[in-house]
């Protein structure tokens, strides 16, 4: 190979991180953060963010801001899932099917109920309604060329508690 020229790359590609929903959340410099969109004619802050219109039924705004939301909320309620939802959810036809903890969790500052997955491993039987929990990233799937990610509520230790 001449001077200058590329060295050929080896091995596979990488799988590249992509969201499962673009602008919904940010890892921007090691935070995760999920995004929302606050109103500046009512100051109803909403998620998923919205681009268009003020969500309230109350407010004709359309000046909207994004906004960080809060990483810490309360589960506010959980459930499990215990069945394989249909598509469009992916799921690796190859594996067993593992089911999930579903948690709705209070963000006090912002006055609303946000749902995601627990991350793996932490079951119904971990969680409780008032605790408190966190936003920490995680991943929908995997293939060849995507990681996608999302979010998962992750609960937080109690000081002093083993």
């Amino acid at each position: 190979m001449g001077r200058g020229a590329a060295t050929p790359r080896e091995g596979p590609v990488p799988p590249i991180r992509t969201p499962v929903a673009d602008g919904w959340f940010s890892e921007e410099g090691g935070d995760f953060t999920l995004l929302g969109t606050r109103c500046l004619t009512c100051t109803s802050v909403f998620f998923p963010r919205e681009d268009t219109f003020c969500r309230n039924p109350s407010c004709a705004g359309t000046r909207l801001e994004e906004v960080p939301l809060s990483r810490r909320g309360r589960v506010w309620s959980y459930t499990d899932g215990r069945y394989q939802p249909p598509p469009p959810y992916v799921w690796d036809a190859d594996r067993e099917w593992e089911p999930y903890a579903l948690v709705a969790v209070e963000l006090e500052a912002e006055r609303m109920v946000v749902l995601g997955q627990a991350p793996p491993g932490v079951t119904v039987d971990d969680l409780a309604v008032g605790m408190e929990v966190e936003v920490v990233p995680g991943v929908l799937n995997e293939d060849a060329e995507h990681i996608w990610t999302t979010w998962h509520w992750k609960p937080v230790p109690v000081e002093g508690a083993r």
